[in-house]
């Protein structure tokens, strides 16, 4: 979530309210085709873009798993196991990515490797998911508006409990997390 926007002098200026935040609209097909505010994009169902980012530890056998808080717009309370939001309209998924691990997870400085861009259409949420893998050894600082609480899982785990329908994981997540496991064991990279 942005607090608020860059000025020349460097203060910073709220915007009027987050739903009125112009994203990048998307055809079903990934490619961008204008933009409209975040509030009719929900209310809409539109399609659009995330930027994600799955922080996983520098031997890359845990990922960082956190539960998002219940005043988040889609999906509160839910798990999940990326950093992410919504692309802002001109912006490019990575510099979204890398804004939302700043902003989620207190998380700069980190290289951010493209892992792979899924699409998710279900009830309340058309996206196409641009999903970048970052290692880090460092501190995580929650930004309390969005997240809860959160923790290191082993990946074998993190992987066992995708496929539980009764583990409370974000859908689209889900989604993500399955298919990144799926091209990490076709690469021979993955558990």
């Amino acid at each position: 979530m942005r607090r608020g926007l860059p000025c020349e002098a460097g203060d910073m200026v709220e915007p009027a309210s987050r739903g009125d935040e112009l994203v990048a609209v998307y055809d079903p097909g990934g490619m961008v085709v204008g933009s409209a505010p975040r509030r009719r994009v929900r209310a809409e169902n539109l399609w659009h873009g995330c930027g994600a980012v799955f922080l996983l530890s520098p031997d890359g056998d845990r990922a960082y798993v956190h539960r998002r808080t219940d005043t988040k717009d889609i999906f509160p309370g839910a798990l999940d196991c990326f950093a992410g939001g919504v692309v802002d309209a001109g912006e490019d998924p990575a510099d979204c990515a890398r804004r939302e691990l700043a902003e989620e997870l207190g998380v700069v400085g980190v290289p951010l490797r493209p892992a792979l861009v899924d699409s998710y259409d279900g009830p309340g949420l058309r996206v196409h998911t641009h999903l970048f893998e970052a290692r880090w050894a460092g501190e995580v600082r929650h930004q309390p508006e969005e997240i809860e609480s959160g923790w290191w899982m082993p990946l074998g785990e993190l992987r066992r409990r995708s496929v539980d329908p009764g583990w409370p994981l974000v859908p689209d997540s889900r989604q993500l997390l399955r298919e990144w496991f799926r091209r990490s064991a076709a690469s021979g990279r993955g558990t």
